[in-house]
């Protein structure tokens, strides 16, 4: 295999707990195969294009380090909502692009993002192939949504869903606790904007001494509050403490956020997305005016994709794969592609990589398939937990320092 020049890598959207775990495998494999420079963008393909990047081995120096690496959340290099435009109409954009890649001789390039990160390898990798440009491109999945097309599944999606499992099952534990003072229902609200993999996670909860929510509801079902309300009320008749966890994305049928009937700031991201919150204090806002019960809303929010103190060994250990597969595959010449999880057994659990076409992974939505949502809209099925529980295995334990998670960071000023 002859290594024809650099490779750069970057990180963009939403960060995960294991997103540096790809990144040290695209680290360590790049090193270890014999590329002479592995360039980091900072921020993502927004920041190349500032100028903003470094050498990464003048930051990442040793084993340790690697191993440090692969327990920080939040993205180490520093992440961007930046989508790339398409580049008929904007060549002079495509063109700063490759003529930094051609200063600092970089002939492989790898993104490690979710479905708008692989829309912008996509794009590099068509202008490429239209101009006659030698880079090649290569997406490395990453997102908590586990959303994004073809692949089983993708890494920060286990460590997202292990967390959320662990969480709902203390809180359900804390909740029947008090139950004896006054009924009482706490609505947890979980990420997951259109695909409700992440709501659905809560039902690993459930186990001999847990018995899990007692209804959960995804975004891709339509929900209807009067029918969410007269099951709580009738949970109310039989139990003390009801748990429901909800999707922060769940709509009526007026094609409405649920949280948008309590309050809706109108503010949009990058992308033009609206964003989500407060469906859980809306929803307990009505059932306390509505029962007199004792209501409780918990929004797990960003804790969810940055709780590395919880993440899963499997997760770890596949974010780290998948970053070493993309290597391997931008040096191998492979181009517009990216890397996906291929699940060959549930029992016990075995996962290869494989690599598709971009065109057929960007811009396409994957989200929880209805067999796998029970026939009411209330709960997922054994076949959706038969799906997630695999992904949640092992634990891999922090590096403490005086009670407390040591991680690996840039300078501040660098990430400015």
């Amino acid at each position: 295999m002859k290594i024809e020049g650099n490779l750069i890598v970057g990180q963009s959207g939403g960060p995960t707990s294991v997103i540096n775990a790809s990144l040290a495998g695209v680290y360590k494999t790049a090193k270890d195969l014999g590329v002479k420079t592995v360039y980091g963008m900072v921020h993502g393909i927004q920041g190349l294009l500032n100028g903003q990047y470094i050498d990464m081995s003048e930051h990442i120096k040793e084993e340790s380090d690697i191993e440090l690496l692969k327990r920080t959340p939040s993205a180490y290099l520093g992440s961007c909502r930046y989508k790339m435009p398409v580049f008929e109409g904007n060549e002079d954009l495509y063109e700063k692009v490759f003529s930094i890649l051609e200063e600092l001789n970089v002939h492989y390039f790898i993104y490690i993002g979710g479905n708008d990160s692989m829309d912008t390898i996509k794009q590099l990798s068509d202008y490429a192939a239209k101009y006659g440009k030698t880079q090649k491109f290569i997406g490395c999945p990453k997102t908590i949504d586990n959303d994004l097309a073809i692949t089983d599944h993708t890494p920060g999606f286990g460590s997202a869903a292990k967390y959320i499992a662990t969480s709902t099952k203390e809180l359900i534990c804390d909740a029947l606790g008090l139950a004896y003072q006054k009924k009482n229902v706490m609505v947890i609200e979980i990420m997951g904007r259109n695909a409700g993999w992440l709501t659905g996670a809560a039902a690993l909860s459930r186990d001999a001494e847990c018995p899990g929510p007692d209804m959960i509801y995804l975004p891709e079902l339509t929900f209807d509050m009067d029918d969410f309300m007269a099951r709580v009320k009738a949970l109310l008749e039989k139990k003390d403490a009801v748990i429901v966890a909800v999707s922060e994305g769940i709509k009526t049928a007026e094609g409405k956020y649920v949280f948008e009937y309590g309050h809706d700031s109108g503010y949009v991201d990058a992308f033009g997305h609206k964003l989500l919150g407060g469906t859980a204090s809306h929803l307990c806002n009505l059932i306390a005016a509505e029962t007199g019960a004792k209501t409780r809303a918990v929004e797990f929010s960003t804790l969810q994709r940055a709780a590395s103190h919880i993440s899963s060994f499997t997760d770890v250990q596949e974010a780290f794969m998948a970053g070493a597969a993309a290597v391997q595959a931008t040096l191998d010449g492979e181009t517009g592609k990216m890397v996906l999880f291929r699940r060959v057994k549930d029992v016990p659990y075995e996962c290869t990589t494989d690599l598709y076409d971009i065109h057929e992974i960007s811009n396409v939505e994957k989200t929880v398939p209805r067999e796998w949502i029970n026939e009411d809209g209330t709960y997922v099925t054994e076949a959706f937990i038969n799906y997630a529980k695999p992904l949640i295995l092992g634990e891999i334990t922090p590096v403490y320092v005086n009670g407390v998670p040591k991680h690996i960071v840039l300078d501040e000023d660098i990430l400015a």
